[in-house]
């Protein structure tokens, strides 16, 4: 199984789009500073996800959400769910 994650950051007020076949432990990382953008803006709180059987689909469908380049379509999403 793999997902489609998206995390919010109130520290800096922003979205994080990613992929991972383990959302527990991606999260851990990102709140650990993992990353140089990861660091400035943890804690991160999951606000959104999706589930995918291959990766090539999550890999797909998450750069399909990072091409529309849109705070309102992520936040319609989230809204959605």
């Amino acid at each position: 199984m793999f997902y489609v994650y998206i995390l919010y950051s109130e520290n800096i007020d922003k979205f994080y789009v990613g992929y991972t076949s383990d959302l527990t432990k991606r999260i851990a990382r990102h709140n650990s500073g993992w990353g140089k953008f990861s660091s400035r803006g943890a804690p991160w709180k999951i606000v959104y996800f999706e589930k995918y059987n291959s990766k090539s689909d999550a890999i797909k469908r998450e750069n399909e959400i990072k091409k529309k380049k849109s705070r309102k379509y992520i936040e319609a999403l989230i809204m959605r769910s």
